[in-house]
């Protein structure tokens, strides 16, 4: 994977990044998943969460808005949600 120089990113550090995360509808997976948001933003406030449960009521989509600080704590962000157990997806 090629690095992306930070005068060509499209993204300006600090910002409020929302990042969709797909899981089975089952206990204990919003509170697993505001526990990541919170290794990578220890300002980030579960309230902000938005959830929609799947027609059938068996997923659950969740978007949390975190505080972006560098292109490496996204990446990092983003391997840890897609590695995670409860998840299915992440966009």
């Amino acid at each position: 994977m090629r690095e992306i120089p930070p005068e060509q990113s499209l993204i300006e550090y600090p910002c409020a990044f929302p990042i969709k995360v797909m899981g089975a509808h089952v206990p204990g997976y919003l509170e697993a998943i505001v526990s990541v948001a919170r290794q990578f933003d220890p300002g980030f406030d579960a309230a902000t969460v938005e959830q929609r449960p799947s027609k059938g009521g068996n997923y659950l989509g969740l978007t949390i808005t975190v505080t972006a600080t560098s292109r490496e704590q996204l990446d990092e962000l983003y391997r840890t949600l897609t590695t995670h157990p409860m998840v299915k997806i992440v966009l």
